[in-house]
């Protein structure tokens, strides 16, 4: 089955740096988006980067500048690396993919999440 497996998660100081990944697993036939969200407690989950295919990029206004995302068409990734990490950014974050499947057509996928803590 179609997977998406994120790494890259953990714990670093205030400006620090993380780049998270993820990784489409299993046959597809192609990726319409992929991108990132996060969800803070408390906080309702919010996006925050999404790339397309014909290489579209949105990001939330509060990392404009600090945060990058990019992909690997071949490899099947999308890539997440965030600098100067802020208290404020600490939250889960959810890798999501707009997939085509060889059976299923266009479907909506989910990672498991991983965690990013900024602390000092």
């Amino acid at each position: 089955q179609v997977q998406l497996v994120e790494s890259g998660g953990g714990l670093v100081q205030p400006g620090g740096s993380l780049r998270l990944s993820c990784a489409v697993s299993g046959s597809i036939s192609g990726i319409v988006a992929m991108g990132w969200y996060r969800q803070a407690p408390g906080k309702q989950r919010e996006l925050v980067a999404r790339i397309t295919s014909s290489n579209s990029i949105n990001y939330v206004d509060s990392v404009k500048g600090r945060f990058t995302i990019s992909r690997d068409s071949a490899k099947k990734t999308v890539s997440l690396q965030m600098n100067s990490l802020k208290p404020e950014d600490t939250a889960v974050y959810y890798c999501y993919g707009d997939l085509v499947v060889i059976v299923g057509g266009r479907r909506d996928y989910w990672g498991q999440g991983t965690q990013v803590t900024v602390s000092s």
